[in-house]
């Protein structure tokens, strides 16, 4: 099932709002998307462009297990699985990304939106970028892209990951930049693996992909997106991008970055734009639940059962990982903390908790806390390291952060203490009620 199908059968359930009035893609459409917060919407009106807008779509795990049809509890796994055992993708020699091509490349003719009064500009923040290097490393990944003029993006790279690597190498870099994805590759695309191993084989491990060759370079692209732009990113032309609300719901500040031409643009029939309202559920549940499986995996391979991982949209999705394990040892809750701050390099703050505690009720997770957590014997204060770029508090220039751990499990020997939540009886009310 497909970005479109699934729309379609959100359409069928009426879990599908559809606004009919003239929407402006400045300010206005993310309003509206902000105001209704987890409610997917199509705006079938965007007043400067002739093409629809799709958003709010897949703004929590129920919504993007829903779309893979299992359970919450089973993302993870499923994640880990794939990750574990990428296959390759089928590829297909035509595809509905392709069934229009724009006959000049300008950018105005697009529903690109200004999200916040103070942006830089109109952007694509929901972009998966695809790039073929000269030795043949393929790479995918998320990056927001700030429109400078017709043809032209600023693109925020962040440094030292795979595709800035690419780019220093070899100095510029084809790419095309797919909207309109289903979770399969908007997932993959937000995984952190090493560079070479092709994340549209994660993707398709996921759900079956279909692939097809990029119009412009040797480069395969998911052949169900509903627009693809392709071009050149340079290393070395480089433009102010910013400011931008990004994951922690701040303001990140100007920096000059690579420029992104764009040589060409296709699409599919009656396509449909997807937004990506920064900062809010959706960019959070995408940024951070590919994060999960990394550091269940890391906790597992340390030799604690770990039963479940939430990177909260509390924590930004981003600098908090909250984790759930079965003890059997006294030591397994540190082993565990310090396995979470492996399985997630920009993550600040990590928690661990017992079985019994539900991690994603902050009722919950704070009450173990006030109950089980004692500063003198569970807290883990690492030494200062680098974290995430992302995290205003940290240092502007080398990202170096504080990082620490809380144990919030109860001791496996409690002595005279009591450590669990007294169980009520069960009633049935209608009885006395009804």
């Amino acid at each position: 099932m497909g970005f479109r199908e699934y729309l379609g059968r959100l359409e069928r359930s009426g879990g599908l709002l559809k606004i009919s009035k003239p929407v402006s893609r400045k300010l206005e459409a993310a309003a509206i998307l902000n105001e209704l917060g987890e409610r997917p919407v199509i705006f079938e009106k965007i007043l400067e462009s002739k093409f629809r807008v799709a958003g709010n779509l897949f703004g929590t795990k129920v919504a993007i297990a829903d779309y893979f049809g299992v359970q919450p509890a089973e993302l993870i796994p499923r994640m880990v699985e794939a990750i574990r055992s990428p296959r390759c993708p089928e590829v297909v020699s035509t595809a509905p990304c392709q069934e229009c091509v724009m006959e000049r490349v300008d950018l105005d003719q697009l529903p690109l939106l200004f999200h916040c009064e103070q942006d830089g500009g109109h952007y694509i923040s929901s972009g998966v970028f695809i790039t073929r290097s000269r030795g043949g490393i393929e790479n995918v990944d998320f990056h927001r892209a700030m429109q400078i003029g017709q043809n032209r993006f600023a693109v925020r790279i962040v440094r030292q990951r795979n595709f800035d690597e690419l780019l220093n190498r070899d100095g510029e870099l084809p790419v095309a930049v797919c909207v309109g994805n289903a979770p399969n590759v908007l997932l993959a695309a937000a995984t952190s693996v090493p560079l070479g191993q092709n994340e549209l084989e994660i993707a398709n491990s996921l759900q079956p992909l279909r692939v097809v060759r990029a119009k412009t370079f040797d480069g395969l692209i998911p052949a169900d997106a509903e627009f693809v732009l392709e071009g050149i990113v340079r290393r070395d032309e480089r433009a102010k991008e910013g400011p931008f609300v990004d994951l922690t719901e701040t303001y990140d500040f100007v920096r000059e970055e690579p420029v992104l031409e764009v040589k060409l643009v296709t699409h599919r029939r009656n396509p449909l734009w997807q937004a990506l309202l920064p900062g809010k559920l959706e960019h959070k549940i995408l940024m951070g639940m590919p994060r999960e499986p990394t550091i269940f995996k890391e906790v597992n391979d340390a030799g604690v059962e770990c039963l479940d991982v939430n990177v909260n949209p509390g924590g930004c999705s981003w600098l908090h990982a909250l984790v759930k394990i079965r003890k059997r040892h006294e030591e397994d809750g540190r082993k565990a903390l310090e396995a979470a701050f492996r399985g997630h390099k920009s993550c600040k703050h990590v928690f661990v908790f017992d079985e019994d505690i539900d991690i994603y009720n902050p009722l919950e997770t704070e009450w173990a806390m006030a109950t089980r957590f004692q500063a003198d014997r569970d807290f883990m204060l690492r030494a200062k390291e680098k974290g995430s770029s992302l995290d205003p508090s940290s240092d502007p220039e080398t990202s170096i952060t504080q990082k620490c751990g809380f144990d919030c499990t109860k001791p496996l020997v409690a002595g005279k203490k009591h450590f669990t939540k007294a169980a009520f009886p069960k009633v049935d009310l209608q009885k006395f009620l009804g």
